[in-house]
């Protein structure tokens, strides 16, 4: 059965995770753990990066299970 896809905001970017594709590589994790924790139910946390560093991260992503949209500014 499919997982759901997930997703996750701030102010700036959206992030999204798709769960039936990721590979669990752990580069999101070990390149900017301040947004990325699985130890947390609420694992990505856009909000403690700026939004440019987190797209930066999401590009990494090797499976294509992130990705990201930013926001319209004002």
């Amino acid at each position: 059965m499919a997982k759901r896809l997930q997703s996750y905001e701030s102010d700036d970017i959206v992030v999204t995770f798709d769960p039936n594709i990721c590979i669990h590589s752990g580069d999101c994790v070990r390149g900017l753990p301040a947004v990325f924790d699985v130890r947390l139910k609420r694992w990505v946390r856009p909000e403690n990066a700026p939004a440019e560093r987190v797209a930066d991260q999401v590009r990494r992503c090797p499976s294509g299970a992130l990705q990201f949209r930013m926001k319209p500014g004002d």
